[in-house]
């Protein structure tokens, strides 16, 4: 959006920040920050990381198929970073990857209006207006989660890249009226178990997308640029 490149540009006393292609906005940048969607995360990342550049992915669904990057990125020497977004736990999940994971399971539950465009309840033709109470509407692996639900759970696939992968983390996706946006997160290895429940407040800019998951692009670019590091 040139219209916005510009404003930022005044906004910040910068000339020249507006580009007119992603390669030129990539030579453009030190660090890349993805924010777009899953359909094009891969290719930014896939880019930014050719041209040498470390880079901040949002849209982790867009990376689940596509680890030929992280291969690129260890041949360039270039850090791929991929923030918590809505959810905790990533922390103990990279922990209990050192010991053998038994189980990954993510239960998502989102409000009808959340739901309303994702591929898979056009596909099955889901009436999300009669949904009157807390009602299972997909079951399965993570890889097809991201597939079915890209602008519903970037989290499943953050979920499989830190533990067991997309096709042994399994995915429950729950419709209720009522509730808001939660992640519900079970993890059992031989260090012990885990559960985690995340009830988030949705973006006061986009609804589809939870406030915490801004808020963790945020810190994970304040735990990059500090020299201080807390957490695993």
């Amino acid at each position: 959006d040139s219209t916005k490149a510009h404003a930022l540009s005044g906004k910040l006393k910068k000339r020249n920040l507006a580009a007119k292609s992603l390669g030129d906005l990539i030579k453009k940048s030190d660090f890349v920050i993805e924010s777009a969607s899953s359909g094009v995360s891969a290719d930014i990342a896939r880019k930014a990381i050719s041209r040498g550049r470390d880079c901040l992915i949002m849209s982790v669904g867009g990376l689940l198929a596509a680890s030929d990057i992280f291969a690129l990125a260890r041949e360039k020497g270039c850090s791929l970073h991929i923030p918590s977004g809505a959810i905790c736990g990533i922390d103990g999940l990279k922990a209990h990857a050192l010991a053998r994971i038994r189980k990954v399971t993510l239960t998502t539950t989102k409000p009808p209006q959340a739901l309303k465009d994702s591929p898979y309840v056009s596909r099955n033709k889901i009436n999300l207006g009669a949904i009157n109470k807390a009602t299972e509407i997909f079951s399965g692996s993570a890889f097809d989660a991201v597939t079915y639900f890209p602008q519903n759970i970037n989290v499943a696939a953050t979920l499989s890249l830190a533990g067991i992968g997309g096709e042994k983390t399994r995915v429950r996706m729950v419709c209720a009226p009522t509730g808001g946006n939660i992640h519900e997160i079970e993890i059992e290895s031989e260090a012990g178990r885990v559960s985690v429940r995340c009830e988030n407040e949705p973006s006061p800019d986009n609804p589809k997308t939870s406030y915490l998951a801004i808020l963790s692009a945020i810190a994970a670019l304040k735990r990059i640029f500090d020299p201080v590091k807390i957490g695993t």
